[in-house]
């Protein structure tokens, strides 16, 4: 499978993190997406993170990121694994006209098999949006991330990482701010990978005209505020929007900005929005 570029098996789009260009557009779901991958600044390793934009069928799509274990052997090699056995798993179930939640739970269970497969003690988190007809929906295992934004700036589904301190946010312990900065903000606990992998699935959210979605990796929400995010990705064109938000989280990994959190890491994106409705002036 080609990296970092559309590929044209079943129409699959994946960046993979390796090679230029590192971002990709298309139409999907009756709406636009844009995806980016950008490797640490500071490394010289590989781009752990894979990142698709996935059509099931006409009116659904799949978007999916998946960013490797740091620390671990082979992270990109489970971020890749994962994401296309689950792309493989999701045209087999569309070829069966499957349910599209049945299809994901299936397809995630298959591709958790693959990386255990490999058997070199590599894991990966994976967060997927599926976009079926006005409706939006999370799957996630670890701590990638996915929000629902309204164009006003309401936030109307945001997952929490599978880790203490997003735990620690979710229960009222610990402020979304105070977390950035929290010395167990690397930790996460659960994994593709692993044998107890649990699936986190939220419930459907309907999609508004303009209403943008964001699926990203930590690169992204470790070094951004949420608040930050938002205003970022809620209105103007999808590629500008991503390219603002990535920039202002370079800035942040590279420490320029006192104060602010500084975690270098792989960054990896997509954003969706359906159009707004057009409006008839007159007649």
């Amino acid at each position: 499978m080609m990296a970092d570029e559309p590929t044209e098996q079943t129409d699959l789009l994946v960046l993979n993190g390796a090679f230029e260009p590192d971002q990709i557009e298309v139409d999907v779901a009756g709406g636009s997406a844009v995806a980016l991958s950008r490797k640490d600044p500071g490394k010289q390793t590989e781009n752990e993170d894979t990142a698709a934009v996935m059509p099931y069928g006409r009116d659904a799509a799949v978007l999916v990121v998946a960013d490797g274990a740091g620390g671990l052997p082979a992270g990109k090699r489970a971020s890749l694994t994962a994401v296309t056995t689950l792309a493989a798993s999701l045209q087999t179930a569309m070829d069966k006209t499957m349910l599209l939640r049945t299809a994901i739970l299936t397809g995630i269970e298959a591709a958790n098999e693959a990386v255990l497969a490999l058997a070199n003690g590599s894991a990966t988190t994976m967060t997927v949006i599926t976009i079926e007809g006005l409706i939006a929906r999370s799957y996630q295992i670890g701590d990638s991330e996915a929000l629902v934004v309204g164009q006003r700036g309401l936030v109307k589904l945001q997952t929490t990482a599978h880790s203490p301190t997003g735990f620690a946010v979710e229960a009222g312990f610990l402020d979304e701010r105070e977390a950035l900065h929290h010395e167990d903000r690397h930790l996460v606990s659960n994994f593709l990978g692993t044998s107890d992998m649990r699936i986190d699935v939220g419930a459907g959210v309907e999609l508004r005209p303009r209403d943008t979605v964001l699926v990203a990796s930590d690169g992204l929400t470790d070094n951004v505020h949420l608040d930050e995010i938002v205003e970022q990705v809620r209105k103007g064109g999808l590629a500008e929007s991503a390219a603002a938000v990535v920039k202002l989280a370079g800035e942040r990994m590279c420490g320029t900005v006192s104060g602010q959190p500084s975690k270098p890491d792989d960054l990896s994106l997509i954003l969706f929005r359906k159009p707004g409705r057009a409006r008839i002036i007159g007649g």
